[in-house]
């Protein structure tokens, strides 16, 4: 394996979006030319290999996918996880998520005050949360959603299951604080802080009871 082959897996490996090559060799220091070259030549030996990681091009970036062949077996064994492990901020996450979606990193990473990237790349190794689509009003983000196992995980038949969130949230205010750094605004009264609404997604994740 060449020194580039292994540094675009690496950096493939991590990313929980599409990278595009002129990305890649930005931070590699390489010719564009040279990076698509080696993306092309990595996706095709995969594919020949009949390898259980796949590589592919798609939403103008390359992107690391588990080989269709082996879906089934991957969906058992994200079935079979106690997901009842999930860390407070994992929940947050998923709080966040579920009563909101489609909702950006970003909109979580508002609300949560602090970096959600981890958690909601593993919520959706988990299965509790998908992509839904993209934003164009933000940059094109990613729109996250929760999925079926959520859903079963949960004991719900629908989102509207979900318990109210004004049964609670402390006070409207919370709730106006929440709706306004979804929407990327400033809360009514210019008061609060990341804490306070932390506290809030921590107050909802702790409604959601898994079931057995």
């Amino acid at each position: 394996m060449s020194d580039l082959s292994g540094a675009l897996e690496a950096l493939l490996f991590v990313s929980d979006e599409p990278l595009s090559a002129a990305t890649m060799a930005g931070f590699l220091e390489k010719p564009v030319a040279e990076v698509s070259a080696s993306l092309a030549e990595l996706a095709e030996r995969w594919q020949n290999e009949e390898r259980g990681i796949q590589l592919r091009e798609v939403a103008g970036g390359w992107r690391l996918y588990t080989h269709p062949a082996y879906h089934q077996l991957v969906e058992r064994y994200v079935l079979s996880w106690d997901t009842r492990t999930l860390s407070q901020a994992a929940l947050e996450a998923l709080a966040v998520i579920a009563y909101h979606q489609p909702a950006t990193r970003s909109q979580v990473n508002s609300v949560r005050g602090v970096n959600s990237e981890g958690v909601i790349a593993s919520l959706v190794e988990k299965g509790l949360v998908r992509e839904m689509g993209r934003d164009a009003n933000a940059g094109n983000a990613i729109l996250y959603g929760t999925t079926r196992v959520f859903l079963e995980r949960f004991g719900l038949k629908t989102l509207k299951d979900l318990p109210p969130l004004e049964d609670f949230a402390p006070d409207e205010e919370s709730r106006e604080f929440i709706r306004a750094r979804l929407t990327g605004g400033a809360a009514a009264d210019g008061s609060g802080d990341a804490a306070a609404a932390k506290d809030t997604a921590e107050d909802d994740a702790e409604t959601l009871e898994f079931v057995d």
